[in-house]
């Protein structure tokens, strides 16, 4: 699965441990670098098992496995320098802990699946049961691919749809095909050098130099033999649309230069990252205004009556930068919300620098998308990367809102940001920049800086659930990487994504300074318990200076300690919390003070204490709702010694229902006082998976605790599933 719904993520950026298998290369085995990094840092579980899924210099990507199944939202990076673990890209928010046992069978989620589809359908796939952490946290769903064909009879469609494998409610949909659709009208490219292969009577246009990559004739028709163009004399076209041969040449000419850019630019093995060679098929369908990148090939239809095939640089660019994207990060940038633009301003961005890396006259590198193929039909370009707001829909400032637009338009506000980078705001060459609110102005890079720290931030720091706000730090690091920290280009960086609205807490220093960074932002315990994570100091400007820690209020009987209490900035220190027996169910952010000559610097930590084993209990047992009718669902607290639940008692819920509108769920204690948990909210939103945060202090704990639901309406039914009391 590569693109589903919006999502929301951590950021780990120091080292952290979990148990993996040890490297086999030598008789003395070392620690895996996953290993090396630590349970905490990578927000593993007992039941995870990770792959490697690249190696970049020493950046090493994973994927995770919970329980035998595949988490998407699950992959992290471990980043090390001279063997030892500097970072980690995590998207998880905790531990993974579900039941992997599905109360919706495949054949239900495989039918809604296909009601989900719009166009014809040829196929439903067997649907796969996996753990969706796209949001961060898991959730047991099925993926169901749904193959046909949409609306117009001519675009194919792979899509991915997926279902609560617990409810069976709608969750997402993705198409696995990624396209640009308009009405155009003409041809582009000039006078260009094709490598072609040499046959016994012809010449084929087929790529020996880029992994045979080659272009094939679709004879105007959506299925069928593509066959590869031959010529008798090497030389190819005539620059119009008359001769077939022209539109093949234009793509080509853009496979050919997209993979040479990302090879001789950044040093990529072509779009696959193995060599590798792109097939492209022009003239595909009949007067067909579209392009897409399938995950294997390039598909350029000819546009409105057949007169303007679809096959421009930066269209072709474009498309097989998804290619790219999707081979670095496992699955790609989830193609929703945030992601998902970042997803498209990764190929908007790259697209232009191909265009630009072509040095082409008839053809100029600019940083209008789609400007060529005038798919409007009124010499308008897609997007534009300068001033995203100029087509009308795309965000060229983040908000709260960019999340929910689609992506193609939550694009704008990287675009823009990448185009501040690379030459800066207000009046430029190829555009009017316009800052965001207050903003300062900024002074571009340079577009050659400004695409190596995206490609190293994409390759060595995205995950597929990266954010904006995830981007800034990960652009950052980059930055840092390639350049100093600090440097011209660092603040140029920071100006460019605060130009555009997207904050950050980064800093630059003049005097002695160190920054520091946990490897878990949260710790959940037990009462009699204690749990480590690792603080870690970078001492970022000067000269690295002595650092001592302490904390700040904790909750009632949980104590924090240092070990050692004292280090030198670039030094970490284990940070041991402990819940003292009989602690009270608890949750609250402790302050981390670290303490140097030059500067003080915090850090967060939130500190929750578990209800003890004697103070939970859990009801799983069945109860029908009928209409009109009140239920109850009891469970006995019967030697919890805490001195009172405290405000943080919850009361986690599962009711099967398919209209929560009609129902009241009520906590009741034994002496009869009522909590209500929910009233009647929700409308015709099916089912209540909730946990809720009551105050009990006035309870005693132990009794009998009794769930009542109340159904208020009729038409509806359904059952109390589970429901589980922590104090």
């Amino acid at each position: 699965m590569r693109n589903t719904i919006a999502l929301a993520a951590t950021i780990a950026l120091a080292a952290g441990g979990v148990t993996a298998t040890a490297d086999r290369a030598s008789a003395a085995p070392k620690p895996s670098p996953i290993a090396e990094a630590g349970t905490a840092a990578v927000k593993g579980s007992a039941k995870d098992n990770y792959q490697v899924y690249s190696r970049n210099g020493e950046a090493v990507r994973y994927t995770r496995t919970y329980d035998g199944l595949r988490v998407y939202g699950g992959d992290l990076i471990v980043r090390l320098r001279h063997g030892r673990v500097t970072g980690t890209s995590v998207g998880l928010k905790a531990p993974l802990s579900l039941s992997t046992e599905p109360s919706v069978t495949a054949a239900r989620a495989a039918a809604s699946s296909t009601a989900a589809f719009s166009g014809t359908v040829t196929s439903t796939g067997k649907p796969e049961l996996f753990v969706d952490a796209s949001t961060g946290t898991g959730r047991l769903a099925w993926e169901t691919v749904v193959n046909g064909w949409l609306p117009d009879g001519q675009t194919p469609s792979r899509l991915h749809v997926i279902t609560d494998a617990r409810t069976g409610s709608f969750v997402g949909k993705f198409d696995e095909i990624e396209s640009v659709t308009g009405t155009g009208n003409s041809l582009y490219s000039g006078p260009v050098a094709v490598d072609t292969t040499a046959g016994e009577s012809n010449f084929s246009l087929t790529d020996p130099v880029r992994g045979g990559g080659y272009t094939c004739d679709m004879g105007n028709r959506t299925s069928g033999t593509c066959a590869v163009l031959t010529d008798d004399d090497n030389t190819w076209g005539t620059g119009t649309n008359a001769d077939r041969a022209s539109a093949a040449i234009d793509a080509h000419f853009g496979a050919a230069t997209t993979f040479d850019y990302f090879t001789n630019v950044h040093g990529r093995n072509g779009i696959f990252g193995n060599g590798t060679g792109v097939p492209s098929r022009v003239h595909y369908g009949s007067a067909y205004v579209n392009a897409f990148w399938d995950g294997a090939q390039m598909t350029y239809g000819d546009g409105t009556g057949n007169a303007k095939p679809l096959v421009a640089l930066d269209v072709a660019g474009h498309e097989m930068s998804h290619g790219v994207t999707e081979n670095v990060v496992p699955g790609g940038l989830t193609y929703s919300g945030e992601s998902g633009g970042l997803n498209e301003a990764t190929s908007d961005i790259f697209g232009s620098m191909v265009e630009f890396y072509a040095n082409s006259t008839a053809d100029a590198g600019d940083y209008d998308i789609g400007e060529k193929i005038d798919i409007r039909g009124t010499g308008a370009p897609l997007r534009y990367m300068y001033n995203p707001t100029l087509d009308g829909s795309s965000h060229g400032c983040w908000s709260t809102t960019t999340k929910n637009v689609d992506v193609h338009y939550s694009s704008g506000v990287a675009n823009h940001f990448f185009f501040d980078l690379a030459e800066g705001s207000g009046v430029t060459a190829y555009g009017t920049s316009p800052l965001c609110g207050s903003a300062a102005p900024v002074t571009g890079i340079g577009r050659d800086k400004a695409a190596a720290i995206w490609f190293r931030a994409l390759d060595n720091y995205f995950i597929s659930s990266t954010t904006y706000a995830q981007a800034r730090a990960y652009t950052l690091s980059a930055a840092t990487d390639l350049y100093g920290f600090c440097g011209t280009e660092y603040k140029a960086v920071q100006a460019s994504w605060t130009a555009v609205n997207v904050a950050g807490d980064d800093f630059c220093s003049t005097g002695n300074d160190f920054a520091l960074t946990l490897d878990a932002s949260s710790v959940a315990l037990d009462p009699g318990t204690s749990s480590t994570v690792t603080l870690s100091t970078t001492a970022v400007n000067g000269d690295p200076e002595q650092i001592t820690f302490s904390a700040g209020v904790t909750p009632a009987g949980v104590t924090v300690t240092f070990d050692p209490e004292t280090v030198t900035a670039g030094e970490p220190t284990t940070v041991t919390v402990t819940a003292a027996e009989g602690t009270s169910r608890s949750s609250a952010p402790v302050t981390i003070t670290a303490t140097a000559e030059s500067i003080t610097r915090t850090a967060a930590l939130t500190v929750s204490v578990n209800s003890a084993a004697a103070c939970t209990g859990t009801n799983g047992t069945d109860v029908a709702i009928p209409d009109n009718t009140t239920v109850t669902s009891t469970l006995t607290i019967a030697d919890c010694t805490a001195a009172a639940p405290s405000t943080t008692s919850s009361v986690e819920v599962h009711i099967v229902h398919t209209y929560i509108g009609d129902l009241v769920v009520t906590l009741i204690a034994e002496d009869g006082t009522s909590y209500v948990l929910h009233n009647r909210a929700g409308g015709s939103t099916d089912n209540i998976n909730q946990t809720y945060t009551v105050n009990l202090s006035a309870e005693p704990p132990n009794g009998t605790w009794t769930l009542s639901v109340r159904d208020a309406a009729s038409a509806d039914t359904g059952k109390i599933d589970s429901w589980t009391l922590s104090l």
